[in-house]
């Protein structure tokens, strides 16, 4: 499936769902090294962007991403609604990204 079937919306210009094949998710849980959480806390004291951080949020947005487009070509989707983001501490420095929509099949209207 393309990335470009995928929206926050729920539906896609100049398509029609044909068949709703419930939700998919993709989840990934993230940590920080020590060594990268001392960089961290180094660019913090400074102050602005924390690219050490913001480098590891991109990461696991992506590979959520990519998991849930995973999970809808399982369930043989071609497109995928609707999708969110959610992230969580599990614990402290652990993180869990989902990425979750609705796998749908679409068909040029």
């Amino acid at each position: 499936m393309d990335a470009s079937m995928v929206t926050t919306a729920f539906s896609f210009e100049g398509h029609r769902v044909t068949k709703n094949l419930g939700v998919v998710r993709g989840i990934t849980v993230r940590s920080r090294s020590a060594l990268g959480n001392l960089a961290g806390g180094i660019q913090a004291f400074f102050g602005g962007n924390i690219t050490i951080y913001t480098e590891l949020c991109e990461h696991a947005r992506a590979e959520a991403f990519d998991l849930m487009i995973q999970h809808a070509q399982q369930m043989g989707a071609n497109a995928i609604i609707g999708v969110r983001y959610d992230a969580n501490d599990v614990m402290e420095g652990i993180t869990e990204v989902l990425a979750y929509g609705t796998a749908v099949v679409v068909e040029p209207a």
